[in-house]
């Protein structure tokens, strides 16, 4: 069996183009992924869903064809988003629900993570389902984006899940565009999701997300150690199914756990600042699993404060990893290639030894040997 079919809290991400046809949102689509959710419930299991749909329900709503410009799109989703909710609403009563707005970059500050957290928490605690979506209204990049998808595997880390699913119009990962090659196979199973991402097309143009969104979702589940399953959405009982045992959908293998503050550094949307590492420094944090001291930071990239998120790199660009930062960006640039020691007759004041504190770090999974 596949890892991960048995956990005990989901995350199940429904695209635009499974909920919504030419006529707007299909409430029988909608009430039998509901019927789903209510029986894993039943089974003991926990599940958060994340809904697109607002723009395509606010569309249908207007009898407006999907526009181009950005203001549009967003008056379309508040129009839509109420009617997406009445309609899950209906589809889980009596099972009361819960809309949750956030947009990716909410996540990206560690005191608005940790209130989501605090309250997807109590939420499941309630009894009630956490229907989480974009707040397209004010989200720009993730409208244009297709970043539901994205934002369904920052929720994954999020709540500490153990699978991320995800209900698409196609049957899965394919070697090739189907519809362009209808000899193209499947892929049941993929174990590396860098492997096969520059292949990747775009999908129904209902859903803004395309293949490529749902491969960067898996491999952000998958850096923190929650394998995703890629599944045919409108396939009635195509959950309960797959998380049975049947062979459907793509599986995502996951790599290497984190929990907490470094699922959430590993699953940011955009560090504040970079810092470029010697060789020296590498090794230490990749071989020895060490702390980052000054004296190995070369250079300094972008403006970020103390405690902020940086991205860790080799000389040559190669990611190493994500950790916060002891000095802000301008300290560290008067510090940097300097050993610890100096740090106080350098500044005239000394936080810590460390740059970046090994417990305040996620190394990328090419770190990790396995």
């Amino acid at each position: 069996m596949r890892p991960g079919l048995e956990a005990k809290r989901l995350v199940i991400k429904v695209g635009s183009a499974v909920l919504a046809g030419p006529q707007g949102l299909e409430h029988g689509v909608m009430q039998e992924i509901a019927r789903q959710v209510l029986a894993l419930r039943q089974e003991g299991r926990e599940v958060v869903l994340v809904s697109s749909g607002a723009v395509a329900a606010g569309m249908a709503a207007l009898g407006l064809p999907r526009p181009q410009d950005m203001p549009t799109k967003q008056a379309l989703a508040a129009i839509g988003q109420p009617l997406l909710m009445a309609h899950w609403r209906e589809a889980f009563t009596p099972t009361p629900v819960a809309q949750v707005l956030l947009t990716a970059e909410d996540l990206a500050s560690r005191g608005r993570y940790l209130n989501a957290k605090a309250t997807l928490q109590a939420l499941l605690r309630l009894k009630a389902v956490p229907i989480i979506n974009e707040n397209d209204t004010v989200a720009f990049q993730e409208i244009r984006f297709g970043d539901n998808d994205q934002l369904s595997a920052r929720v994954a880390a999020l709540v500490e899940a153990g699978l991320l699913l995800l209900l698409s119009d196609v049957d899965a990962l394919y070697e090739d565009d189907p519809k362009k090659n209808p000899s193209a196979r499947p892929i049941p199973e993929v174990e590396r999701v860098e492997a096969v991402l520059a292949h990747a097309g775009e999908g129904n143009p209902l859903g803004s997300g395309g293949m490529r969104s749902k491969l960067l979702a898996a491999r952000i589940a998958g850096r923190v150690g929650i394998p995703t399953l890629l599944l045919p959405g409108r396939r009635p009982g195509v959950i309960l199914e797959a998380l049975a045992g049947a062979p459907l959908g793509t599986y995502f293998h996951a790599r290497r756990r984190y929990r907490g503050q470094r699922a959430w550094l590993y699953s940011l949307l955009r560090p504040k600042g970079e810092l470029v590492l010697d060789a020296g420094a590498v090794r230490a944090l990749r071989e020895r699993g060490a702390s980052l001291l000054p004296a190995g930071i070369k250079a300094v990239r972008g403006r970020f404060g103390r405690g902020e998120a940086v991205r860790l790199l080799t000389e040559a660009g190669e990611e190493v990893g994500v950790g916060l930062a002891n000095y802000a960006a301008e300290e560290i640039e008067r510090i940097k290639g300097h050993k610890s020691a100096e740090i106080e007759a350098l500044l005239g004041y000394r936080y810590t030894e460390e740059v970046v504190h090994r417990d305040h770090l996620a190394l990328k999974e090419e770190a990790w040997g396995s």
